[in-house]
């Protein structure tokens, strides 16, 4: 795996704490002060950094009414692809008031562009980071301008197959991206866990010698927690104020106590993690003396002979190891021991 870098400042890596990404997408629904309410709860929940989405209706698709241009089936059945994306873009004219607002927050703001001329506003506002949305994967011409900013990249891989993520990869890096970070995605909203196959996010990071991470779309917190048993260094989830609240993505989003739930839990699995020990934790080492030892079990005199009806493997351990109980039987006391004593070569002939 390619090691740590930044993101703002922020060391991102196997060696680190997941880093934790608030996808604040269309759950604005359409109101500035809600978007800027949404990264306070972000930051006081604890994610790392808050995502938006920058991109127009028109210049995500055209205004056509063609049974191409309408979904069918889904969280979004009925919808003209120009009426969702009108109802969930992030207008252009609010974003430097939210990159400003994450700077005052002590958030980091960044965001996936759909097109060049996304690309264009972002580097006048110093995006740190961008993100290449999965259903982009196939856009190798976006994928070079962002790699041409020299910035670090996410990349989600939802839908793509392993020769389309090799293609954006080698696109990536010939465009000057030394920085990047694939994150497994099941493009579905909602996700079901069933068809989460979090091992996938292992074999990206020794297929491509990326860090990798994973783009949750289940619900609940449970499989980004798994996720960084299988090695995740990142972990981007949708977040919204209250999902009774509605818009097209709210039903498939965190809210601020379930946030900070995944933080919380997200960093615990990472420390458990550890490293491969067979050392005797410090938390355990009091609880040694509840082992099983060799203990006299009545009172014997000196010159006697050890028995199995004188010695016993009984708790606590403070005795010799049970393995030396054949050794000891038959031999004979040194001098004479009292019942309960824990037996020691010492005190034996």
């Amino acid at each position: 795996m390619s090691g740590t870098f930044t993101i703002a400042g922020r060391p991102v890596g196997p060696d680190h704490p997941p880093y934790v990404v608030a996808e604040l997408s269309a759950n604005h629904n359409g109101d500035i002060g809600r978007a800027v309410a949404i990264m306070r709860a972000a930051k006081e929940a604890g994610a790392d950094a808050v995502k938006l989405q920058t991109y127009t209706a028109d210049t995500m698709t055209i205004d056509h009414s063609g049974p191409d241009f309408r979904i069918q089936g889904g969280l979004w059945d009925g919808y003209k692809l120009y009426d969702l994306y009108r109802e969930a873009q992030t207008p252009w004219d609010w974003h430097d008031e939210l990159f400003a607002e994450g700077r005052r927050l002590g958030i980091t703001v960044f965001s996936t562009p759909f097109d060049a001329t996304a690309v264009d506003l972002l580097e006048k506002l110093d995006n740190p980071v961008y993100k290449i949305a999965s259903f982009e994967v196939p856009d190798l011409p976006l994928i070079a301008r962002v790699a041409q900013t020299g910035k670090p990249i996410i990349m989600s891989t939802g839908m793509a197959d392993l020769g389309e993520i090799s293609d954006a990869v080698r696109t990536a890096r010939e465009n000057g991206a030394r920085d990047l970070i694939l994150l497994h995605c099941v493009s579905a909203y909602p996700a079901p866990a069933r068809e989460a196959n979090l091992r996938t996010i292992s074999h990206l990071a020794e297929a491509f010698g990326v860090a990798t991470g994973l783009s949750d779309h289940t619900l609940g917190t449970a499989v980004s927690v798994v996720a960084v048993g299988q090695g995740a260094v990142l972990i981007e989830k949708h977040f919204t104020l209250n999902r009774a609240d509605g818009g097209p993505d709210g039903p498939f989003s965190l809210e601020p106590d379930e946030l900070r739930t995944l933080v919380t839990q997200c960093c615990d699995a990472w420390e458990a993690l550890g490293r491969v020990s067979y050392e005797r934790a410090a938390s355990e080492r009091p609880n040694m003396i509840f082992r099983r030892s060799l203990y006299i079990v009545r009172d014997m005199a000196e010159g006697e002979v050890f028995t199995e009806d004188s010695v016993r493997v009984i708790r606590p351990g403070y005795g010799m190891a049970p393995k030396e109980l054949p050794r000891v039987l038959g031999r004979r006391a040194r001098r004479a021991i009292p019942r309960g004593t824990a037996l020691d070569w010492p005190l034996i002939d």
